[in-house]
């Protein structure tokens, strides 16, 4: 057996054929084999866009209130350990190797893939480590994605749009029913998407499940400054904008806290609490813009619907006399659809590759871009080479902006440390 993390994740990685395999026998067996059964409040996070920041919201605000939390959340930007989180820390290699290797030893001959392999690694870290409440955010779906082994006491789905297709469905009614699949009879369900795919409720009225949606049983209202909510506990005004930037924060903070009002009989939060765990929650390359000049932001936006946002954020951060695109994707994500999306909020495109099979080749990018009627496109060999030739071609008032997926966002970053060091 491997000896360290990185070993681990290699082996991991080997252990089914296919990179992504949905269902949930496998992992219901190695569950059980391992007597894996929280004993505590879960939170169970799906959506399109948005699960995410909903997932740091809940940590931060929970953390304010004095739980342990134990968040699990996917993909990374740099470490593996970023996505097993306790009582605010991110597990160490330590901890992962030893929950890995109990995995193995537990699954026998059953196949697991990688994703599976690490959900059941944290939940095992969670129960080990005392966690007092568990967000989990889905990784793929809902319905068949391994989080959904663990029965949610408060499930929500955030915004629903077009992703995964080969996967989930060609369209928002098939997709948003395989996301409402991680429901629960009789137990809160959280829609924080204005305007669901019809199957998202009706699936909750099949199952029973006591469905909050946002504009009727919750909701919020943006005022110059601050903003309130609204739900089932009743009112919480003067609230300052989450430390998460983008108008979309607040559909995302609204569907955070029309689960903590459900929950409010296990997990009481004070009004106090929420003020500081929004303003202390963090979450990189979601629409994070950097100090400095030129204006750097980052934002992992990889499908049509998140970089419509990313462009109507970049619109609202005001003037600028150009801006720089650092532009890479997978090839099995809507590439044209995005550059639709983001066309007319872009100056000049530098796109790059990213690591085979999945990573589209920055010829791919520059072709979506011509047919699109972009002229102005440079190719590189990966990110960090597109970055460095912004920083070096943008005017001091100009913006760079670097997004199209985790992977783009990871080599930014890992370029800016490069240059500090």
């Amino acid at each position: 057996m491997p000896e360290d993390l990185t070993g681990w994740l290699a082996y991991i990685e080997r252990q089914h054929p296919q990179a992504i395999a949905l269902g949930l026998d496998r992992v219901e067996r190695v569950r059980d084999a391992m007597c894996l059964a929280p004993a505590v409040p879960v939170i169970t996070v799906a959506g399109t866009n948005g699960k995410g920041s909903t997932c740091a919201m809940l940590e931060a605000i929970l953390a304010s209130a004095g739980y342990r939390v134990g968040l699990y959340t996917s993909p990374h930007l740099q470490r593996y350990n970023e996505r097993v989180r306790i009582g605010c820390r991110e597990v160490d290699d330590a901890d992962l190797v030893a929950a890995f290797a109990r995995v193995e030893a537990a699954r026998g001959r059953t196949e697991l893939t990688y994703f599976e392999f690490g959900t059941l690694a944290a939940v095992d870290l969670f129960v080990r480590g005392g966690a007092e409440v568990l967000v989990l955010e889905v990784g793929m779906g809902g319905r068949l994605d391994a989080v959904n082994v663990f029965d949610a006491d408060c499930a929500i789905v955030t915004s629903v749009d077009l992703d995964h297709t080969d996967f989930l469905g060609a369209t928002r009614e098939i997709i948003g029913r395989e996301k409402a699949g991680i429901f629960r009879q009789g137990r809160p369900a959280v829609l924080a998407d204005p305007m669901p795919p019809l199957s998202i409720p009706a699936h909750a009225e099949a199952v029973g499940a006591n469905l909050l949606r946002i504009g009727r049983e919750f909701g919020y209202r943006g005022e110059s400054g601050q903003w309130s909510y609204w739900g089932p506990a009743g009112k919480r005004n003067g609230l300052a904008y989450p430390a998460l930037r983008g108008a979309n924060q607040l559909l995302n903070a609204s569907g955070a806290l029309g689960a903590l009002d459900a929950l409010r009989e296990r997990l009481p939060v004070s009004m106090q609490h929420v003020r500081e765990g929004l303003a202390l929650v963090d979450l990189p390359g979601r629409f994070q813009v950097l100090p400095g000049r030129p204006a750097v932001v980052l934002d992992v936006a990889h499908n049509p619907h998140a970089a419509a946002v990313l462009a109507d954020n970049l619109s609202n951060m005001g003037y600028y006399p150009r801006t720089w695109a650092v532009f890479g994707m997978l090839r099995d994500k809507d590439i044209a659809g995005v550059v639709r999306s983001l066309s007319t909020r872009i100056d000049q495109w530098l796109v790059c590759s990213l690591p085979p099979p999945r990573g589209a080749q920055a010829a791919e990018l520059a072709k979506a871009l011509a047919e699109a009627g972009v002229g102005a496109v440079r190719e590189f060999e990966n990110p960090e080479l597109a970055y460095a030739t912004a920083c070096g071609d943008a005017a001091e008032n100009d913006r760079i902006a670097a997004f199209g997926s985790f992977l783009t966002v990871a080599g930014v970053i890992a370029a800016r440390k490069r240059t500090k060091a």
